[in-house]
């Protein structure tokens, strides 16, 4: 199959991190930075080193075709003349979600119909069927996106999103995405040989994607992608790369990360979940209260998700909870903080104003990550960061 055309999509406002880490993974010339995602050609190769060892997208996707249309036939006539034969066989399923903003063509139940009825037409012609298909074979699932009346049309070779990294087995409540947590670690700019606390850590999922980054272990190793069923994916690229990915694994024997909870059931998955992505010995778990926070080393960042004051907690106890915290961290004036939360008055219950704050989106909640910078350590032999060591693949 020729190249063609590869979205890896993200949340708004991580498009320019995204775009830094496909560098990092090889990928640096012709790339497309756009709202929601970075675009470049590829293969089927690169569709499964993406799916592989993105940290920071949330899907790959392979764009069929884009067009404008502001009439149904206009949008049928537009699907009708894109090659689905290349890669839809004749018992495949194809099922088609689409999105519109901003468009005369508003009504999306109806372009996902007009699109499915474009689809059939092309299938027929090439499979000669003049019946409906059974789709009883591999799944490509279809997405239609119209934006300002311009339409896209991909098909997702992800499956589930990639935050699923295949090691969380049990659920909490308003858990953090684990491609959010790599954006803060990101931002944190963490390196590994230096401590690493969340003192809020929940069910571990910064703690294991900060372990899991330091030790270069591919966020999509333990987990399956809906395009490994796809014919055009020979098992065999499937089984190089991964054996490649865990020959690339690095053991880190002086990592120093910890995560603390006052709950006792969410702390007993975290070590599950940590067991379970291959990080448990380097993770050091605890029930304790933010107040008892102490440490003896010198430099170190508190990258953490604190409640806000929406869903867990009204916005008058997560304001009291920001007195504490300021207190606390204010005696650790040799370390860095990367605070999550929405909670608008942040900065004056925790009593100082951040270095810089990025605008995050927790699911559908728009966030800050304040940003405390503490004073730079000495210089130290092992200059990578987390960022390098995670977003490499070699």
């Amino acid at each position: 199959m020729k190249s063609f055309r590869i979205t890896v999509t993200s949340a708004f406002g991580v498009e320019g991190l995204l775009r830094k880490e496909m560098n990092r993974l090889g990928y640096e010339k012709d790339l497309l930075v756009d709202k929601g995602g970075v675009t470049f050609r590829g293969n089927v190769g690169d569709v499964v080193r993406c799916n592989l060892w993105i940290r920071q997208g949330e899907r790959v996707v392979v764009e069929m075709g884009r067009f404008t249309a502001r009439s149904f036939e206009e949008l049928f006539q537009g699907t009708l003349a894109l090659p689905w034969e290349d890669w839809i066989g004749e018992a495949a399923a194809f099922p088609v979600a689409g999105k519109s903003a901003h468009s005369v063509l508003f009504s999306v139940p109806d372009c996902q119909a007009i699109v499915k009825k474009a689809i059939v037409e092309r299938l027929k012609q090439k499979y000669k069927k003049v019946i409906w298909f059974e789709e009883t074979g591999p799944t490509y699932q279809i997405e239609v996106k119209i934006l300002k009346d311009v339409v896209t049309l991909v098909l997702d070779t992800s499956g589930i999103g990639l935050h699923k990294r295949g090691y969380r087995k049990l659920g909490t409540t308003a858990p953090l995405k684990e491609t959010l947590a790599a954006v803060m670690l990101t931002l944190s700019n963490w390196r590994p040989q230096w401590q690493l606390i969340d003192p809020f850590c929940g069910s571990g999922t910064i703690p294991i994607e900060a372990a899991m980054r330091a030790m270069n272990i591919a966020p999509g190793l333990k987990r399956e992608f809906v395009c490994e069923t796809w014919p055009q994916f020979d098992p065999k690229i499937w089984q190089r790369a991964r054996a490649e990915a865990e020959a690339a694994i690095e053991i880190i024997p002086d990592l120093r990360i910890e995560g603390y909870d006052l709950d006792a059931e969410v702390l007993s998955m975290a070590r599950y979940h940590a067991k379970l992505a291959g990080v448990e010995p380097y993770i050091h778990f605890q029930q304790r209260d933010v107040r008892d926070l102490k440490t003896s080393k010198k430099y170190g960042s508190i990258v953490t998700n604190p409640i806000y004051g929406e869903r867990l907690a009204n916005l008058e106890e997560a304001a009291a909870l920001y007195r504490i915290m300021g207190d606390v961290f204010s005696k650790l004036d040799t370390w860095s903080f990367y605070i999550l939360t929405s909670h608008p008055e942040f900065e004056l219950n925790f009593g100082k104003k951040a270095t810089k704050n990025t605008k995050l989106f927790n699911g559908r909640l728009e966030c800050r990550l304040y940003q405390y910078h503490g004073p730079r350590p000495p210089r130290e032999p092992r200059e990578k960061t987390a960022e390098d060591l995670g977003d490499t693949a070699s």
